[in-house]
């Protein structure tokens, strides 16, 4: 057994198509998570208080439905696999509710809440149908731990790509469309463009998410263990394993890394202004020129978290086979939590945008790191699981993460929310068919409070997030004499893996 930790199992073909896979459904992820804030409070014009009590109470259920999803992954197997059927299964109501969440039915304020609430919660339940399973595939596509990493690290290069997509798509039709469609009702105009980008990005992600189905295999799944009476249940043993824990924890303070793409938007259209003087423009002319500037803004940011997760995606294979990465993880949130110092000192002092961006591109790189190394970490902490408790429950563990990353979503949009009523806006009012109001508009020290959202906030939750790591074990030696264990221990047990 001891030539599993040096022998390759994954082809290029399969780890392609797993990549394009998680590509595919981070486009899918990052339509909802970066864009569904602006789209409830600046195009809807759902209440604030309404859209935060929704953000946290769909996050309480999913405490409840991503651990749930995990353990009916783990005890469960069907003639067509133990994960694969799920990509199938998932792919059609994550598609229709996608589309559903960005149509605007012609209802009263109440049917519109009860409509977007219903189809927000529904989608997150049948995300996580599509996501936990995807997400464990690499335990069992590989049982060499370093084959493993190297899977996950690839296929989170391909996710970042995915949920850079979305943006490019509306920097395109935000170009194309004021020149195909009328533009002269703020309302009207963002709601066709949100409808078009949805429905073309659900498209494309929703059909490479499911290729993969076809192309990837289970080979090292581990053998069903019988319940003993009197045995710690599935969730007890999450909450024993103490590196389990910690990372958790640490993913949970990280949520902030996610505001620098989820506020991008609210940012450009609150904090900047960059175009002609419209005050003798009219109505239209002006909505173009906020419109271009809200376009041009969202864009210098968004490609600056692209540009920062992605390079450091991109490096993540070779750093994590050359760093340890617990190392990798703390040093990188310090990096990017200086980085938001001088971020926000610039943007006081100077109200600069272009002077910022240097510091924002470093902000972001712990974006990618953490992306990576989180999910690593939790497969190294399911090995754990399986050396000192004899049972691998590998969706559960995805289903983890996959509550990690919508926490953090949700922490976005919430903290968005909580900061528009902090300053006074009311978003009815500063978006409509009769008014659009620019951030020249607005006094200094709300142009700054909306800008916070993508500076210090961020930097100080990848402060936080480095804590628990100090107390994380599963590195270095201990990390290597774990694994080492193990394989020994499911040799002894007859643990085999299909070519």
């Amino acid at each position: 057994m001891s030539e599993v930790l040096g022998k390759k199992y994954v082809g290029k073909k399969e780890l392609w198509m797993f990549s394009i896979g998680g590509l595919g459904q981070g486009m899918v992820y990052a339509m909802m998570s970066s864009y569904i804030s602006d789209y409830y409070v600046n195009i809807l014009h759902l209440p604030l208080m309404f859209v935060l009590l929704l953000m946290l109470l769909a996050r309480v259920w999913d405490a409840i439905n991503d651990p749930l999803m995990g353990i009916i992954v783990d005890r469960h197997e069907t003639k067509w696999g133990k994960l694969k059927p799920y990509i199938l299964f998932a792919a059609l109501p994550v598609t229709v509710l996608t589309v559903l969440m960005y149509i605007s039915p012609n209802m009263s304020i109440k049917s519109l809440m009860i409509f977007s609430a219903f189809v927000y919660v529904l989608w997150g339940m049948c995300y996580t149908m599509a996501d936990v399973p995807f997400w464990s595939f690499p335990n069992v596509i590989t049982p060499n731990s370093e084959e493993r990493s190297h899977v996950v690290s690839f296929a989170k290069i391909w996710n970042s790509v995915g949920s850079a997509l979305p943006e490019i798509f509306f920097f395109a039709f935000g170009m194309l469309l004021p020149k195909i469609i009328d533009s002269s009702d703020p309302e009207k105009y963002n709601k066709n463009l949100y409808r078009i980008i949805s429905i073309t990005v659900v498209a494309i992600g929703m059909a490479l998410y499911i290729n993969s189905y076809f192309h990837i295999k289970e080979r090292a799944v581990p053998p069903p263990t019988k319940k003993v009476e009197g045995e710690p249940s599935t969730l007890s043993r999450i909450f024993h394993c103490k590196p389990l824990i910690l990372v958790i924890i640490m993913g949970i303070l990280s949520s902030g890394r996610y505001m620098v793409q989820a506020a991008a938007i609210h940012v450009a259209r609150y904090a900047f202004y960059i175009g002609p003087d419209y005050s003798n423009m009219t109505l239209e002319e002006k909505t173009a020129a906020i419109s271009q500037s809200v376009s041009t803004v969202k864009s210098i940011f968004q490609l600056c978290a692209v540009v920062g997760m992605f390079g450091a995606t991109i490096l993540m294979p070779s750093l994590m086979k050359k760093f340890d990465y617990k190392k990798l993880l703390i040093t990188t949130c310090i990096a990017g939590f200086v980085a938001s110092i001088g971020t926000t000192l610039i943007a006081w002092f100077t109200n600069n945008l272009y002077a910022c961006i240097p510091f924002v591109l470093v902000q972001c790189i712990p974006l990618g790191v953490i992306n990576t190394l989180s999910i690593a970490m939790i497969y190294d902490c399911l090995d754990y699981m399986e050396l000192t408790t004899g049972h691998r429950d590998n969706a559960l563990g995805s289903a983890c993460q996959g509550f990690i990353n919508k926490f953090g979503s949700a922490f976005s949009t919430c903290g968005i929310i909580i900061m528009y009523m902090v300053i006074g806006f009311e978003p009815d009012q500063m978006l409509n068919s009769e008014v659009i109001t620019a951030a020249t508009e607005l006094t200094r020290g709300q142009n700054f409070a909306m800008f916070s959202l993508v500076s210090i906030i961020p930097g100080l939750s990848m402060l936080l997030c480095a804590i628990p790591m100090f107390f994380y074990k599963l590195s270095g030696k201990n990390k290597k004499e774990m694994q080492q264990q193990l394989q020994e221990k499911r040799s002894k047990e007859g643990f085999t893996v299909s070519e």
